[in-house]
Parts: structure tokens; sequence; C-alpha cells
């Protein structure tokens, strides 16, 4: 007998009763669940977040960022698409929303695996380590 609740994309399937193992009860799918995992989430990233600026390795973490960046090529790549947006633009129809909206998508993928890796390693190494 099934007790948890399964659920495809757009029905939750109720627990099982029957004794014949089949999906019993089907009914729409809600979005409170979906929603409590996103207040969950947001919670937790806040909290993660005050924990990391409490203790100064938010900024450690940003300086580490910084220094890989520049080691990896990457800002001078970013450097290259604003230079890029604005000779398309021409400097006077640019402003700085249009260059960031313009070049953050594509300066998010330029950053290397290896550089989230690591910081998301050193994440989770400091949440170990200071776990209530």
């Amino acid at each position: 007998m099934s007790f948890k609740m399964q659920s495809s994309e757009n029905m939750v399937y109720s627990p099982c009763f029957c004794g014949e193992g089949k999906r019993c009860a089907e009914r729409p799918a809600t979005n409170n669940s979906r929603e409590t995992n996103i207040s969950r989430e947001s919670q937790m990233r806040a909290a993660i977040n005050q924990k990391l600026i409490e203790m100064g390795e938010r900024e450690r973490l940003k300086e580490l960022l910084r220094a890989k960046l520049i080691e990896c090529g990457w800002r001078d790549q970013l450097k290259a698409l604003c230079k890029e947006v604005i000779k398309e633009k021409g400097i006077e129809n640019v402003t700085v929303e249009d260059l960031v909206a313009g070049v953050t998508p594509k300066g998010r993928a330029l950053v290397p695996d290896s550089v989230k890796k690591e910081l998301l390693q050193r994440i989770r190494a400091f949440l170990a380590q200071h776990s209530t």
C-alpha cells in the first residue's frame, strides 16, 4: 500500500487505499505545494545570506570571485561585450540599463564552471562548519 502523494505535471494522485495499487483519486494539482517550496527556498536563501554576511564570508567570497574572474579572462570578455553593445547602438543611444540588460545573460553564461563549482564548494564548506 502506498501512502505518499504522487504527482505528474497537472494531476496529483492520492494514496491508494483500495489494495489494488492503482491511482485512486485524481484531482487537479494545486500550486500551494509549489508556492510553499518557493517560500521555503526563499527563506533558506535569506538565512544563508544573512549568516554569510554576519560572519564576513560573503565579502571574502566576493573577493575570491573577482580574482578568479580576472584570472580566467572573464572581465576582459565582458569589457569586449560592452564595447560591442555600445558600438552597435551608438554611445549616445545607450543607457546603463540597456548595457546591463544586453550584457548580463552573456556575462553569466561566460563564467567558467570551475569558478561556479569552487564558490559552491566554499559555501557548502562554510555552512557545514557553521551549521547549528
